[in-house]
């Protein structure tokens, strides 16, 4: 048996994978997701998504690839694995990915293939979108030239493609490599890490698709988390994953805050480790407290009171 099986599950529900039945469409990936889907649709040649490390960009575009309907979009997706790459290389992957069958070698050959794809693609009533993720790994000048270069490529009514980038922060250094190109950017959109209530909400529905009947982290072990995660999605799904193994292995019903503290601190995730130090303090406090009270006259009022110090610890 596994935890899957021991919390009746039928799915790991925290895999880092970017499996799209588990897309969470939280309040600002739905506007961003909103943001970018204008771009392409207006065909507005560059449009740019940045987040932190583990924000879910990947995931955002892989949700914009099947979300675009393949009768109105000749649509791909090209994922940059390393940074040393050329720029003959990005102007054949970028063929390849709009359908030209064999892109030429030669630049001004290569260029011409990629224009008569277009051509065919704008004629056959369709709107030609490349989503690069990863596109900070996109780092010299002479790739950014390149965009531009396929930007020029127009009719009278509209561009013949629009070029959607994911990737970290360091995209817009990277764009100013060229500064005509970082003046085309149409539309700009950003990932943020979640709040303590959209990282319950997140949790919730991980574990509600996982086929979950039930929560399975107590309000303290999210307290947590959320805390040691910075709310990255990434995080989360660490943190979560491990917690629920650990929960097994200890026969426990859930998750709960001194769980979650000893699962941060196997992963060395100090901003856990010191907000259980800061709640195990406030509960020595509360504790202190009671035993100073006259015993008679404790009243509702102090009871009230150290339960809520407990509870914001």
């Amino acid at each position: 048996m596994n935890y899957i099986e021991y919390f009746g599950m039928t799915q790991e529900p925290f895999s880092n994978a970017p499996v799209s039945r588990f897309y969470y469409n939280s309040a600002q990936h739905a506007e961003a997701l909103t943001r970018l889907t204008y771009a392409v649709d207006g065909m507005k040649g560059l449009a740019v998504l940045v987040g932190q490390i583990g924000a879910g960009k990947s995931t955002l575009a892989r949700r914009m690839l099947d979300a675009l309907p393949e009768e109105s979009y000749e649509a791909a997706l090209l994922v940059i694995v390393h940074s040393g790459i050329t720029a003959g290389w990005l102007l054949r992957r970028i063929a390849l990915q709009l359908g030209v069958p064999d892109p030429a070698h030669e630049k001004l050959t290569l260029l011409g293939q990629v224009y008569q794809r277009l051509i065919k693609i704008y004629e056959s009533g369709k709107k030609a979108v490349v989503l690069i993720d990863e596109a900070q790994m996109l780092q010299t000048r002479e790739l950014m030239e390149e965009f531009r270069g396929l930007l020029n490529l127009e009719v009278p009514e509209r561009k013949l493609v629009t070029f959607v980038l994911f990737g970290l922060p360091d995209i817009e250094q990277n764009l100013m490599l060229d500064p005509p190109l970082a003046q085309r950017v149409a539309v700009r959109s950003s990932l943020q890490p979640f709040d303590r209530e959209a990282t319950e909400a997140y949790i919730k529905h991980r574990l509600r698709l996982a086929g979950a009947t039930r929560m399975l982290f107590q309000p303290g072990a999210i307290d947590l988390i959320h805390a040691g995660s910075g709310g990255i999605p990434r995080m989360i799904n660490t943190l979560c994953d491990n917690a629920l193994f650990e929960a097994f292995l200890a026969r426990g019903a859930d998750v709960d805050a001194e769980l979650a503290r000893r699962v941060g601190g196997n992963l060395a995730v100090p901003l856990m480790a010191a907000r259980a130090s800061e709640a195990e303090v406030a509960a020595r406090a509360a504790a202190q407290a009671h035993q100073q009270l006259p015993r008679k006259r404790l009243d509702i009022a102090a009871v009230d009171d150290i339960l809520t110090g407990l509870q914001k610890a």
